[in-house]
C-alpha cells in the first residue's frame, strides 16, 4: 500500500513526532511505502519558536508546494492526514479528494477544532466555524487520541472513528523503581506556551518543596519561569529530544495540572505516558484524557483543585513505597497500551481497513 503523509510539520513538531513519523519503521517493515510532505518546515517552526511570528510570503510559499503536492495524489492508495489540509482555509482539499474517490485517514491529537468555533474572530466564526466537522465527515476513518476528539467525529458524521492514544517507543525508557533520594524530585514537561498551567499551582509547590526538601524540575519551560516561584530554587532545563527521557528519570513525581477548558478537554495525556514510562507516580488534573489515564492505569493521583494538589503532593512526599507502588503500574500500563508496540499494528490494521472498507 502506497501512502502519502501529509504531515502539519517536520520532526520538530512534537505532534508530528509522536503521532506519525515514530510509527514509519513499522509500517514500512510490514509492507507499506510511506511518503511524508510536510506542510510547515524547520524555517517555519524556527520562526515561530524563536520570535513568535510567522513570516506571510514563507508561508505561501509553503502553501503553494503543498498544493503541487496534491496533484500527485492519484499515486497513492491512501492519504494520511494530520488534522487538515490547508490550516484557516475551508475543507475545499479534503471535499476534493473525497468527489475524485480518493480516500484519506486523518487524525487529531488535540481539539483543533476550537481554533475555528471558538474564535474570536466573527468572521473565522462563521466561514470556518464547523470546517473540522466536514474534514471528518469526508475521511474513510477519523483516528482520535481521546474520547472527547472521538466524540466530536462521531457528531460530524465521520463513518469509522477509531481510538489511538498517543504512545511513547517503550525501549526508550527505562522504569525508575525505587527511589532513595534524600531530596524526592517532582517534575513537569512542556514548553513556555504550556507553562502556565504549572505557574497555577506556584505557591503549592514552592511551600511543599521548602517543607519537605523537595526539588522542582521544569523541562522545556522558559527560563523566566523561575520568578514564579520566589524563593525557590528551580530546576529549568531545555528540551530536546536527545535528553528528554534522562531528564525525567530524574523525577521522583510527574505532574500535570491543566484548566478544565474545552481545548484542554482535547489533550491526550502524553506527559503523563512519558513520566509513566519511566515508572514514575504522576498527579493530574482530572481533564481531557487524564482522567481514563490514571483512573484504568492506577498509576497515581487526580487533584481538581489547589487544596487537592496539596493534598495528594504531601501523599506521594510522605511515602516512597507508594510513589514505588504506582510508577510500577504506570509501566505496566505503557507496556499494555501507551507504547508504539501496542498501537502499530492496530494502525496498520485501521489503514488495511481503510482502503477495503466501503466509503
Amino acid at each position: 500500500m502506497k501512502i502519502l503523509l501529509l504531515s502539519k510539520y517536520s520532526r520538530k513538531g512534537a505532534s508530528t513526532r509522536l503521532r506519525y513519523l515514530q510509527y514509519l519503521p513499522y509500517l514500512e517493515a510490514n509492507g507499506f511505502q510511506i511518503t511524508v510532505s510536510s506542510l510547515f518546515d524547520d524555517q517555519y517552526l524556527d520562526q515561530l519558536y524563536r520570535h513568535g511570528k510567522r513570516a506571510p510570503l514563507h508561508m505561501v510559499m509553503l502553501y503553494l508546494r503543498r498544493m503541487f503536492v496534491l496533484l500527485s495524489a492519484f499515486r497513492y492508495d491512501l492519504i494520511w492526514v494530520e488534522k487538515e489540509i490547508f490550516p484557516y482555509m475551508p475543507a475545499l482539499a479534503e471535499r476534493l479528494l473525497y468527489w475524485l474517490g480518493k480516500r484519506y485517514v486523518v487524525d487529531y491529537d488535540d481539539a483543533i477544532f476550537h481554533n475555528y468555533d471558538l474564535s474570536g474572530n466573527l468572521v473565522l466564526r462563521k466561514v470556518l466555524g464547523r470546517k473540522i466537522d466536514v474534514v471528518m465527515r469526508y475521511a474513510s476513518c477519523v483516528v482520535v487520541g481521546n474520547d472527547y476528539l472521538a466524540s466530536r467525529a462521531k457528531a460530524a458524521g465521520a463513518v469509522c472513528v477509531e481510538l489511538v492514544p498517543t504512545t511513547v517507543d517503550a525501549r526508550r525508557y527505562n522504569s525508575k523503581g525505587s527511589s532513595l533520594a534524600v531530596s524526592p524530585v517532582i517534575g513537569w514537561i512542556g514548553s513556555p506556551s504550556t507553562q502556565r498551567y504549572v505557574t497555577d499551582i506556584a505557591q503549592t509547590l514552592t511551600s511543599l518543596c521548602q517543607k519537605h526538601d523537595a526539588r522542582l524540575l521544569l523541562i522545556g519551560a522558559s527560563a523566566d519561569i523561575a520568578s514564579k516561584f520566589p524563593g525557590l530554587n528551580v530546576e529549568v532545563e531545555p528540551w530536546s529530544e536527545a535528553s528528554e527521557v534522562e531528564l525525567i528519570a530524574q523525577m521522583d513525581i510527574g505532574i500535570m495540572p491543566l484548566p478544565d477548558g474545552p481545548w484542554e478537554k482535547g489533550k491526550c495525556g502524553y506527559k503523563l505516558i512519558q513520566y509513566m514510562a519511566c515508572g514514575i507516580p504522576v498527579i493530574a488534573s482530572p481533564v481531557g484524557a487524564n482522567v481514563d489515564i490514571v483512573s484504568m492505569s492506577q498509576c497515581g493521583l487526580l487533584a481538581d483543585n489547589v487544596a487537592e494538589w496539596e493534598a495528594t503532593l504531601v501523599q506521594l512526599l510522605e511515602s516512597s513505597a507508594l510513589r514505588h507502588q504506582l510508577g510500577r503500574a504506570g509501566r505496566q500500563a505503557v507496556e499494555g497500551k501507551y507504547s508504539l508496540q501496542v498501537q502499530a499494528p492496530i494502525l496498520a490494521g485501521i489503514f488495511t481497513q481503510s482502503m477495503t472498507g466501503s466509503k
